[in-house]
C-alpha cells in the first residue's frame, strides 16, 4: 500500500512468480471471480444507507462537533442554574474579593508544585524510550505543553502538537515523539484513575454523603477500578509484554510505573490543593475533596469541551454544594481558573519572550532551552490571545464596579463609554479569530493582533478603568513584540478560514458568555426597552448589546468559515505550468521530481515561483508527492500554502514519501509523521563489483553477457525513433502481469512522458527485450529509474544485468548517487515499545507475503548494498494514518475497482 515506483516492486530473479505489476496498492487484494463480484454488489446495497449516513457525518463533522459542544454546555448550564438558584453575582464577587493573600500565595505555590510534577510525565516517557535530554529542555517543553494544552487543547494548540514542535528540535524522531505523547497520555489517565480509586477506598464513608451514594457501593466501585492497575503493575514487574492478538506492548518496569504514579500524585494532589486552599474552611477533608477533584477533572477531559469549561465547575458545585456555600465555591473556582490556567500561560509567554531575547541572555539560558522556547512562541502566544479574548468577552457581559462608573461619569461622556464597551466585546472576539493566525505564524496576524491589543488597552481603560486587564494586554503586546521574528509567514488573514476545533472553542467561549450574562442579571426582568436604555447605571442593557454584537460577529465568522467556496483547483497542469515545474526540477539534485513530467498531478507553486508541490486528490485527502521541489527557503511557506488550500477544499493535507530532514517544517505546520519504509540510495563513488559480497552481481553480469544481452542508453532525442519497440515490450509486460497502468507516484507508459528522458535498453540479437526510463536532472548528481519492463522472452536475470550495467555507466558519467526507491514497511520497529503504527507495518512486512513481496523487494535492493534512508508520510489534524494511506493507495492504483480486481 505504500506504492513505490513500478519497477521497484519487481523481484527480477523470480520468473516463476509474476511481479505484482505495481506497488503497495496490491496489499489486501487478489483475483476475484465473477460470482464474488455479484455477492459484493448485493452486500453493497445492504450497506448503502450506512455508507451515505457515514459520508454525511464526515462531510458535516465540524458543524456536528460544534452542536455537540453546545449541547454539553447547555446541559451544564441547566445543571448550574439549578444548583445556583439562590446564588447572586454580588455574593460570588464578594467571596472572590474576600479570599486572603495567604490563600492566594499558597495556591500559587501549589500550582508551581503541580507543574513541576507534570514535567516528570515527560521525563518518565523519555526514560521509557531510552532517550536522555537535559531536564531544562524537557521541563521547558513540558511546561509549555501543559500550559497551552490545559487552556486550549485542540489542533496546533494541543499538548501533543507542542511536544512535536519542541522535541523535534531536540533530535527526537517522529516515532519517539509519538511514544512520548502516548506514554504521557496513558500515564495521566491511569494515574488519575488510580488516585481517585485509592482515595475513595480510604475516605469512602466520608465522601459518600457528598455524592448521595452508599459507602459500600462507592468502595466496591473503587476496588474494581484498581484491579486493572494492579494487573498492570504485576505485568510490569514480570517484564512480560502485554499482548493483544499478534501485537504486544512492552510495559514500563515496575519502578518506572511507581515513579509515574508518584508524579501523578504530586500533580493531582497539588492542583487539587490549589482549589482547596481557595475554598473557605468546611466540613470536607482534603482527601475527600481530592477524590471529587480527580473525578471532576476526568469528566471535564471526557467532555471534549476546551479546558472542560463549565463541565468541571458543574461537578465541583454539585459535589460541594452540600457542605460549602455555593457562592464561595463559585468565587474560588473563578480564582482557581486564573491561578492554575492563566498564570502558567503567562509564565510560558515570559519564557518564550526571554528565549527570543537570546542575545542579551546567551550566557544565562542553555542553547537547548532557548531553542525550545523560540520554537514554542507561536502556540503559546496564540493560546494567550485566546484566553485574553475570552477575558474581554466575559468582561463585556459583567457589570463594572460602581466606584469606577462614578469616576468615569465625572470625566468621560456616556456615548464614549457605551461605544468603548461595545467595541471591547468585538475586539475580544477579534483576538479569538487572530489566535489562529498567530498559531500559524502569519505576519498579518501578528500585526493585526498588535493593533487590536493596543486598541483594547485604550478601550478597557475608557469603558471601566480596568487596570488589571490593561496590564495583561500590555504584557501581551510586549511578548508579541519580543517574538516578532517568529511570525514571518506573509499570508493574509482573510484567506484563513477557521477550522472546526477553532469554531468549537469560540462557540464554547460565546455560549459561556451567554450563561454568565443570564447568571449575572438573573434578577433583571427582561423587556424590549432594555435595548434602548443608555445610562451610566444601566449595566444590563450595555451587556445585552455587547452580547448581541458578539453573537452577530461570531455567527458571521462561523458562516464564512463553513460555507465559503473552496479555493484552488485539482486539475492537470497547463503546458506553461508544466514547463515551469520541469525547469525547477532541472535545477535540483533529486531526480524524483521528474515524475511531474507524467502530467497527472496538479501543481501548487510558491508565491515567488521558486518551488512547487505536485499533488492529487482522493476522497477527502489532498496528497502531495514528496517534499516540495525547489528552493529550500521557500518550503516552509509552501507547506503551509498546501495545507491551507487543502482545508479550503474540505480535505486533509497529506505529504507522501518525505525525508527526515524537513520533518521539523511539517511539525511547525501541525502535521504528524508516520514511517512508510526506507529509501535505498547507492553511493556510486563506492560502487564496484570487487569483493566477495559483490559475487552475485558479477555472476549476473557474466550471465547476461553469455545470453547475448547488450546494454545501451538511448538519448532523449533518439527515444521517439525507438518508441515502437519500447512500447511493444511494455504491452507484453502488462499482458503478462495482467495489470494496467498506475498513476501518481508511478509513471504510466505515455509517449510524451517516456520520450522526455533518456531510456536504458537491453537488446538481444538486435531486438529490445527490456528497458528502463531514466530520471536525471541537469545537475548530474542523482539518477533514478521509473518504468522498468521486460519482454517475456527476455532471459532470466535480465533485470539484474541491466542494473549492474546501468550503475557502472552512471558512475562513469560522473553521477554521485543512484536512487533505487523505497522498500515499503522496511525499517519499522517491531519491538514491544514501538508505536502501534510501526508494529502493524512490521507484522505486514513479516507475514504479508501472500499479498505483496515485501521481503523480496528489500532483498533485491539489498544486493546492491545501498544506504537506507527513512521515508515518512505526514498528515494534518488527528486523522488516522491508515485512512490517508488507503487514499494514497487508491490514487496510485487507479481506484477501488482496479485495486480489488488485481
Amino acid at each position: 500500500m505504500l506504492a513505490p515506483r513500478l519497477w521497484r516492486t519487481v523481484t527480477p530473479l523470480s520468473r516463476e512468480k509474476p511481479a505484482p505489476g505495481g506497488s503497495m496498492d496490491a496489499i489486501g487484494t487478489g483475483s476475484s471471480p465473477e460470482g464474488e463480484w455479484r455477492k459484493q454488489g448485493e452486500a453493497s446495497r445492504g450497506v448503502s444507507l450506512i455508507s451515505r449516513v457515514g459520508a454525511w457525518i464526515s462531510a458535516n463533522r465540524s458543524i456536528l462537533g460544534i452542536l455537540a459542544i453546545v449541547a454539553v454546555l447547555a446541559i451544564a448550564a441547566i445543571a448550574l442554574r439549578n444548583l445556583t438558584a439562590e446564588v447572586r453575582y454580588d455574593a460570588v464577587m464578594a467571596a472572590f474579593d474576600a479570599t486572603g493573600t495567604t490563600s492566594i500565595a499558597l495556591a500559587v505555590l501549589f500550582t508551581l508544585i503541580s507543574f513541576v510534577g507534570l514535567t516528570f510525565y515527560d521525563v518518565g516517557a523519555l526514560s521509557y524510550i531510552g532517550r536522555k535530554l537535559s531536564y531544562g529542555a524537557v521541563a521547558a517543553t513540558a511546561f509549555c505543553a501543559y500550559a497551552v494544552g490545559n487552556t486550549a487543547g485542540f489542533g496546533p494548540l494541543s499538548g501533543g502538537a507542542i511536544r512535536y514542535r519542541g522535541y523535534s528540535r531536540l533530535g527526537l524522531s517522529p516515532e519517539e515523539i509519538a511514544k512520548v505523547i502516548a506514554f504521557v497520555t496513558l500515564a495521566f489517565g491511569l494515574g488519575l484513575a488510580t488516585l481517585a480509586c485509592l482515595g475513595i477506598l480510604a475516605v469512602g464513608p466520608e465522601l459518600a454523603p457528598q455524592l448521595g451514594l452508599s459507602p459500600l457501593l462507592l468502595q466496591a466501585i473503587a476496588f474494581v477500578g484498581l484491579l486493572p492497575v494492579a494487573a498492570l503493575l504485576v505485568a510490569g514487574r514480570s517484564g512480560r509484554p502485554l499482548r493483544f492478538g499478534r501485537f504486544a506492548v512492552r510495559l514500563p518496569g515496575s519502578a518506572l510505573i511507581v515513579r509515574q504514579f508518584l508524579a501523578t500524585a504530586v500533580d493531582v494532589g497539588a492542583s487539587a490543593a490549589v482549589l482547596y486552599v481557595l475554598l473557605p474552611p468546611g466540613e470536607i477533608g482534603f482527601a475527600s475533596f481530592a477524590c471529587i477533584y480527580a473525578v471532576a477533572i476526568g469528566i471535564g477531559v471526557l467532555s471534549h469541551v476546551p479546558a472542560g469549561l463549565g463541565v468541571f465547575e458543574t461537578v465541583i458545585v454539585a459535589a460541594l454544594g452540600r457542605t460549602v456555600d455555593v457562592d464561595q465555591v463559585l468565587g474560588a473556582l473563578v480564582l482557581y481558573r486564573v491561578i492554575y490556567y492563566l498564570l502558567p500561560l503567562l509564565c510560558a509567554a515570559v519564557f518564550v519572550s526571554l528565549a527570543e531575547l537570546r542575545g542579551a541572555l546567551a550566557g544565562r539560558m542553555g542553547t537547548e532551552v532557548r531553542s525550545a522556547g523560540r520554537r514554542l512562541a507561536p502556540p503559546v502566544l496564540a493560546t494567550l490571545a485566546l484566553l485574553l479574548g475570552m477575558m474581554l468577552i466575559l468582561s463585556s457581559v459583567t457589570p463594572t464596579p460602581t466606584e469606577r462608573l462614578d469616576a468615569l461619569q465625572a470625566f468621560v461622556p456616556l456615548f464614549i463609554v457605551e461605544g468603548a464597551h461595545f467595541l471591547t466585546s468585538l475586539l475580544g472576539l477579534a483576538l479569538l479569530v487572530m489566535a489562529r493566525g498567530l498559531s500559524q505564524r502569519l505576519d498579518g496576524a501578528w500585526l493585526g493582533t498588535i493593533l487590536v491589543t493596543l486598541a483594547t488597552i485604550v478601550m478597557s481603560l475608557v469603558q471601566a478603568i480596568a487596570i488589571h486587564e490593561a496590564a495583561l494586554l500590555v504584557f501581551f503586546a510586549l511578548a508579541l513584540a519580543a517574538s516578532r521574528r517568529e511570525f514571518d509567514r506573509p499570508a493574509s488573514m482573510l484567506r484563513q478560514a477557521l477550522t472546526g476545533p477553532r469554531l468549537a472553542a469560540i462557540t464554547t467561549i460565546c455560549v459561556s458568555a451567554v450563561i454568565v450574562l443570564f447568571f449575572v442579571y438573573r434578577d433583571v426582568d427582561y423587556s424590549h426597552e432594555l435595548w434602548w436604555q443608555f445610562e451610566f447605571a444601566s449595566e444590563a442593557p450595555r451587556s445585552l448589546r455587547a452580547m448581541l454584537g458578539i453573537t452577530i460577529f461570531a455567527s458571521a465568522v462561523a458562516m464564512w468559515s463553513l460555507v465559503r467556496p473552496a479555493v484552488g483547483r485539482v486539475a492537470p497542469p497547463s503546458a506553461p505550468e508544466l514547463a515551469r515545474a520541469v525547469a525547477i526540477v532541472g535545477t535540483q539534485d533529486d531526480a524524483d521530481g521528474n515524475l511531474v513530467r507524467s502530467g497527472d498531478k496538479s501543481l501548487l507553486f510558491s508565491e515567488d515561483g521558486r518551488a512547487f508541490v505536485m499533488y492529487a486528490r482522493r476522497n477527502r485527502s489532498m496528497i502531495a508527492l514528496f517534499d516540495p521541489i525547489g528552493a529550500r527557503d521557500a518550503w516552509p511557506a509552501l507547506i503551509w500554502q498546501f495545507i491551507e488550500m487543502s482545508r479550503a477544499n474540505g480535505c486533509r493535507a497529506v505529504f507522501y514519501q518525505v525525508g527526515p530532514d524537513a520533518l521539523s517544517l511539517y511539525a511547525d505546520a501541525g502535521m504528524r509523521a508516520f514511517r512508510l519504509g526506507e529509501l535505498a540510495m547507492i553511493d556510486l563513488a563506492r560502487f564496484d563489483l570487487a569483493g566477495g559480497k559483490r559475487a552475485g552481481l558479477r555472476q549476473a553480469k557474466a550471465r547476461g553477457q553469455r545470453d547475448g544481452l547488450t546494454f545501451a542508453i538511448v538519448d532523449t532525442a533518439d527515444v521517439p525513433s525507438t518508441y515502437g519497440e519500447i512500447a511493444a515490450v511494455s504491452d507484453a509486460w502488462l499482458a503478462g502481469h495482467r495489470t494496467g497502468e498506475k498513476a501518481f507516484s508511478l509513471g504510466a507508459f505515455d509517449r510524451d512522458y517516456v520520450c522526455s528522458q533518456p531510456v536504458a535498453v537491453l537488446r538481444r540479437e538486435g531486438r529490445i527485450v527490456a528497458f528502463a526510463n531514466l530520471l536525471v536532472t541537469a545537475t548530474g548528481v542523482e539518477a533514478s529509474v521509473d518504468l522498468m519492463r521486460f519482454h517475456p522472452e527476455a532471459p532470466g536475470g535480465a533485470m539484474d544485468f541491466l542494473f549492474v550495467q546501468l550503475l557502472e555507466h552512471l558512475k562513469a558519467q560522473g553521477f554521485r548517487r543512484f536512487n533505487m526507491g523505497m522498500a515499503p514497511l522496511s525499517g519499522m520497529s517491531g519491538r514491544h515499545h514501538a508505536p502501534i503504527w510501526d508494529r502493524i507495518g512490521t507484522a505486514l512486512f513479516e507475514h504479508g507475503e501472500k499479498y505483496y513481496n515485501f521481503k523480496g523487494l528489500r532483498a533485491f535492493k539489498a544486493k546492491f548494498h545501498p544506504d537506507w534512508r527513512p521515508r515518512y508520510m505526514t498528515t494534518s489534524g488527528a486523522i488516522s494514518p491508515a485512512l490517508a494511506l488507503v487514499d494514497a493507495t487508491l490514487l496510485i492504483g487507479g481506484g477501488l475497482k482496479r485495486v480489488v480486481r488485481r
